[in-house]
Order: structure tokens, then C-alpha cells, then sequence
């Protein structure tokens, strides 16, 4: 359960229960939509816990369900075994409507997707209050033993009533938070709350950048003679589920570019006239927490650099390319008016980057707005020149934004079934091989907008085999031969087999989670260096015992290295580089306004252990009798117990003995 402050509504994300001890029903598989009467109406043993087969979880049904939610104990969703060739999402058809630049004061005309809807799939599921917990289940055997309890004791058969015992579900996940954010961050206090550890945590985690040149972290503010191309991502994603966000293509594409493109800058960035920065957004689904948080700390001088350091902005969005090869190049119709936003300049870098690669770009009409984007956050502070690169001209070509199917299949990541992990780490697909001219095109857009030569720009190159292998780790397997080697020995087994992008919680503290961790380790190891130096003093930050000053330059990681060959031991080494960690927690926990309209209020619930059981129920009459019978003994031992306690010494005398008896 993930509550937002401003529209003061729940949005159901995870399986939520209102009751503490669980709630109970009897199971009912719903085998088409006009079986919903009996559940809604006919059914004679409510309330009932539903089996929605994959086809059948659709925003109809489910509304119907809530409307009648007195006779619904729960849902349980079937995931199916293939993405739906029709398209899925639980998002709203407007993403981040009320936190963007569009608004009755900024472009109006564009403002609440008036000229375009993003999303047109979205359904905003995931934006309903639901007083019924609603699990997903794999369609395994686990499913199947469900099934057939069903089958056996529950269905009817030529319209007759079931007979009991009844086959009936418990499903467990108490959420401790109510109504919204200001309600709950309220309760939260210490001198309301008698829960110690509170009822709910503000959404935020922590954003990665890094910097082509170094830049000195402990002076904040303004950087004199400085101009930075920010060129940026998002990094999470989000489902209907809680732990199903695999965000293939809305985070893990346009990560995996701007990584590869990172990577074929390294040795050409040197030559720069600007620095380009390097950021990776958390929380952007949930109304823009990351880029918001960066933009305030730029305004109020608490970030390495300001706004005014600001060139240009150049953002990788879903860049998963399709048949046609063509991506879009997105800018805001209402900040180019002004005559000192010059974004024709980097469009036609780009353009220039993409000549003699397999795709093509092209630019929407005049005017359409901003997609959904990082970018307008910059804008709602000033006019920046910047494009946002999408696989799409208008509405979204992901039929499956923020859902459990927008995974590996439907980026078409498929590998052979006779092939081993470690030889599909190795196999560059043809996804790999697309998002390989995506990445080259970025990198070399980005090299002559920070002032490189157009005549060195050939040499700029995306590697496939390391955008094969990103994609590997990041779709399909975190644990990895290759990813093992840039992380410490400690991470080893903890990190997930399937990266989930999912924003974290904080309690007012940075608590990032593994896609920022991953990119964070990806990110310096291919941008940084092995600095020659013992784990003590990687570990502390500094080249030698007697340097103290790098560290406000340089981030230090000592990381396993690889396997040394017919051996189990590694070569592990200290890998500097200028990647950072800034916080991506919305301003407005910082400032305490929890029903803020200009920043993300979002929260979540403390919830208990997710768990449920099927058992068979007795009839009610049945429980009435066995309950009757049972007082009925209850009574009967009460009144022999005390008759027997009043006759105790006739019952339980011996006979008494002469008083002269002795011994």
C-alpha cells in the first residue's frame, strides 16, 4: 500500500489486508465475467476468495469486484506463462499528471495530456483503493493444488449448491498506515505513535551520477567557469505487484544506453571543453522524487554544482527500438520560444551521431509536448535547451508500462534452451546488437555537445558484448561471472537472481537499493581506474596514509576482480572514480509539507509477513452444532464437577478408626 499525500488516495501497489489475523473466504474460480454474479450476488457461502485467471485481470472485473467487496475476501491472480499479446498496464493512461511542467500556468494546452495520451493502455489500477488484499501467484503446481481444491469441493455442478466441507483461502499481509500521507507521517510521531518503529516511511532512495571531470564535492554551489551537458536516466520502474518491476524497457534500456555510452566516452572525454554528468534518477515513477530532489538541492546551492552550471540536457528514455529503427527526439514547445534556448544545436548533434548507424531519428511534431521525463523538472525551475530520446512519436509504443510484462520477452531477449548460463552471459543477441547503435548514437551526441570534434566522432563505439552483458545481468541474471567481478566480496549470493526496479523506503536517510548499487559499481568500473593502493587504504579513501584530499573528488571501491585461472581464489583490486550518491528523497519530507502540490508526497506502509493457506470450512450449521455440543459438554462437566465437589467426603471418606486404636 503506497499512500500519496496530494490526492489524499491509496495506491494499491502490494497485496494489502485490512485484517490483522488475515482474511478468510471461500475459494471460487471465476471462469468467465458473467460467473461474477455468483460472487457478487447468487453464491450462497460469502464472502469469497476469487481466482482470476491472467485473461480475466482487467480493471472491469476488478471495479466490479470492489463494488461489491462485502462479499469479496480477496483476489488471487494467476500470472501467466507468456506476456498478453494485447498489452497490460496497471499505470495511469496520464503518467505523473499533477507533478510535471505542464500546468495552468506552463503551457496549459499541454497540461493533463490534453494533446497527448502517453499511456492510452494504462488502466490506473495500481492507483485504486481495493479493501480486499489481492495476491499474485506463478502458474506452478502450487497453483494447481488451488485448482483442484477448488475442482474437488467448490464448483458447481448442473447448477446445483456446493455440499460442504467447502475448500476455503487465508490470505495474511496487515498494512499498518491509513488514509494518507500527512495521516500517516502524523502518526509516525513519537508522540502519537504506539508503534516504536512508526506506520509508515516516505519512498526514497538515492541517485548515482558521476562526472567526466572532477569536481570537488565538498564546495557546493556554483562552480566557476564550469558548464556541465547533463545526460541522464531513470532507474526505476514499478508494477501492480510488489518484487514483479523487471522495467525492461521503462528503466533498464535506457540505463544500459547511457552505461554503454559512459563506457565509450572513457578515454575521449579528456579533450572536452565541457563535463558532461552522468546521472541516474531513483523514484521518477513515483512523480519525479530524484530528478526533483537534485533540482532543489541545485537551487539552493546544496549540490556540486547549480543551475546556472547547466548547459544542455540530453535524457535516454525507453529506447528499446522496433521494426522501423527510428527514434524520436522530444523537446518542450513552450521553453524553445524563447530565443536563448538553443536545443536546435543538440538535435543536430545528434543527428550528426546517428549518420551511418542502423536507425534513424526524427522530431514529433511542433507541437507536441514533453513525454513524461526528468527533463521538465529542470524546466520548472528555467528554460534549459534539452531533448528526451523515446522509441516513440506520440503515445508509448510499451504496451506493458510499469508491469509485471515488461521483462525480457517482450524486449525479444531470447537465448537458445541448450545454452548455459555463462554461454547466454556471452551470446550477444540481436536486442544487444540494437541498443549497441542507441548507446554509440548517445555517446557521440554527447561528445559534440560537450565540444568534441566532429571529425573524431568515428571512433566514439558502444561495445555490444558489454551491452549483451549488462542486459544479461540486469533482465536475467544479476549473479553472474561478469557482474561478480565489480562488486565487493560481500555482495556475493545477497543481490536477487532478477533485478527488481523498485524504489526503496527511507526514514528521512538515503537506503539505496540494488539497481542504484549495480549501476553504481557498473558505472565506476567502467569510467574509473585501478588505482594501485591496499584494501586499507581503498577502503578509507585515499592513495597513501598521508592524503586526505581525494576523497572530496574520488569515490574508492574495492571490488573482487576475476577468478585467477584454475583457481578459486581472485584478483581483486581498488577501482577510483568520480561516482557519487546524492539523495532521492522528495523535498517536501524535508520541508514537512506532506500534502505538498509541487513535489512527491508518496509513502509506504509497514506491512506484516506476506503468507496464506488453504484448508477445508465446515457448514455453518455444522460449526453451530459441534459449537452446541460443545457448551453442552462444558456445561455437563460443570454441573458433575460440582456435584462431586459437594459429596466429596462422602464419595472419597475412608472408614474412621477407633480413637483408642494404637500402634
Amino acid at each position: 500500500e503506497i499512500t500519496d499525500g496530494e490526492s489524499g488516495e491509496y495506491g494499491d501497489v502490494f497485496c494489502i489486508s485490512a485484517s490483522l489475523s488475515g482474511d478468510v473466504g471461500v475459494l471460487h474460480l471465476l471462469e468467465s465475467e458473467e460467473n461474477l454474479d455468483w460472487v457478487l450476488r447468487t453464491g450462497p457461502n460469502p464472502p469469497y476468495m476469487v481466482i482470476l485467471e491472467s485473461t480475466l485481470f482487467t480493471r472491469p472485473i476488478l471495479m466490479k469486484l470492489k463494488n461489491g467487496s462485502s462479499r469479496v475476501a480477496g483476489v488471487l491472480a494467476v500470472q501467466p506463462t507468456s506476456n498478453p499479446p494485447e498489452g497490460f498496464s496497471p499505470h495511469t493512461s496520464c503518467p505523473n499528471e499533477n507533478t510535471g511542467v505542464y500546468s495552468e500556468t506552463y503551457g496549459p494546452s499541454y497540461a493533463h495530456c490534453n494533446v497527448t495520451m502517453w499511456n492510452p493502455l494504462g488502466t490506473g489500477i495500481s492507483y485504486e483503493e481495493f479493501d480486499f488484499p489481492i495476491f499474485s501467484v506463478k502458474d506452478d503446481n502450487d497453483t494447481e493444488v488451488i485448482r483442484r481444491c477448488y475442482m474437488e469441493h467448490n464448483r458447481a455442478v448442473n447448477g446445483s449448491t456446493p455440499q460442504y466441507p467447502l475448500c476455503a483461502m487465508q490470505l495474511m499481509s496487515h498494512m499498518a498506515a491509513v488514509t494518507d500521507t500527512a495521516t500517516c507521517m502524523r502518526r509516525n510521531a513519537p508522540t502519537f505513535s504506539l508503534a516504536p518503529d512508526g506506520v509508515c516511511d516516505p519512498l526514497g532512495d538515492a541517485n548515482i551520477w558521476a562526472s567526466t571531470k572532477p569536481l570537488n564535492s565538498s564546495t557546493k554551489g556554483h562552480k566557476d567557469g564550469v558548464s556541465v551537458v547533463i545526460a541522464a536516466t531513470k532507474l526505476d520502474s514499478r508494477s501492480f505487484f510488489f518484487d514483479v518491476a523487471p522495467g525492461a524497457d521503462s528503466a533498464a534500456t535506457g540505463l544500459v544506453a547511457l552505461l554503454a555510452a559512459a563506457s565509450a566516452l572513457h578515454n575521449a572525454t579528456a579533450e572536452l571543453n565541457r563535463t558532461i554528468l552522468y546521472t541516474f534518477f531513483n523514484g521518477e515513477t513515483f512523480d519525479y522524487i530524484g530528478s526533483s530532489r537534485m533540482v532543489y538541492d541545485m537551487a539552493k546551492n546544496d549540490f556540486t554544482v547549480d543551475l546556472d552550471n547547466i548547459h544542455s540536457i540530453l535524457e535516454v528514455g525507453q529506447v528499446a527500438l522496433g521494426p522501423d529503427s527510428r527514434l524520436w527526439l522530444h523537446s518542450d514547445p513552450v521553453s524553445k520560444r524563447n530565443s536563448s534556448v538553443n536545443v536546435e544545436t543538440l538535435v543536430s548533434n545528434l543527428q550528426a551521431a546517428a549518420a551511418g548507424l542502423n536507425l534513424s531519428l526524427g522530431e514529433p511534431n511542433v507541437t507536441q509536448p514533453l513525454p513524461p521525463s526528468s527533463f521538465q523538472r529542470f524546466l520548472l525551475e528555467r528554460p534549459i535547451p534539452g531533448v528526451v530520446i523515446e522509441n516513440h512519436q506520440t503515445s508509448f509504443t510499451n504496451k506493458y508500462y510499469q508491469s509485471m510484462f515488461d521483462n525480457a520477452e517482450y524486449l525479444k531477449l531470447n537465448y537458445p534452451p541448450n545454452l548455459t548460463p555463462e554461454e547466454q552471459l556471452e551470446l550477444v543477441t540481436d536486442s544487444a546488437k540494437a541498443l549497441t547503435e542507441v548507446a554509440t548514437t548517445v555517446a557521440r551526441g554527447l561528445y559534440l555537445q560537450a565540444g568534441g570534434e566532429l571529425a573524431q566522432m568515428s571512433r566514439i563505439q558502444a561495445d555490444s558484448e558489454l551491452v549483451s552483458k549488462m542486459l544479461y545481468t540486469f533482465l536475467v541474471r544479476v549473479n553472474n561471472s561478469w557482474f561478480d567481478q565489480l562488486v565487493k566480496s560481500d555482495w556475493t549470493g545477497v543481490l536477487s537472481e532478477l533485478m527488481l526496479y523498485e524504489i526503496n523506503t527511507s526514514e528521512r536517510k538515503v537506503k539505496t537499493t540494488e539497481p542504484a548499487l549495480m549501476v553504481q559499481c557498473i558505472l565506476a568500473n567502467l569510467t574509473g581506474s585501478i588505482a594501485n593502493i591496499t584494501e586499507g587504504n581503498c577502503q578509507d579513501k585515499k592513495m597513501d596514509k598521508d592524503e586526505n584530499m581525494n576523497k572530496d573528488i574520488y569515490s574508492y571501491l574495492w571490488v573482487q576482480g576475476p577468478v585467477r585461472p584454475n583457481s578459486t581464489e581472485r584478483d581483486s583490486f581498488c577501482v577510483r572514480s568520480l561516482v557519487r550518491q546524492s539523495k532521492a528523497l522528495s523535498p517536501a519530507f524535508e520541508l514537512s509539507e506532506y500534502t505538498s502540490k509541487n513535489y512527491s508526497t508518496w509513502a509506504e506502509s509497514r506491512w506484516s509477513a506476506i503468507k496464506g493457506r488453504i484448508f477445508l470450512v465446515a457448514s455453518h450449521d455444522l460449526e453451530m452444532l459441534t459449537l452446541g455440543v460443545g457448551v453442552g459438554v462444558l456445561l455437563m462437566s460443570l454441573l458433575l464437577t460440582y456435584i462431586v465437589s459437594s459429596k466429596a467426603d462422602i464419595l472419597f471418606s475412608s472408614g474412621r478408626e477407633p480413637t483408642n486404636a494404637t500402634y
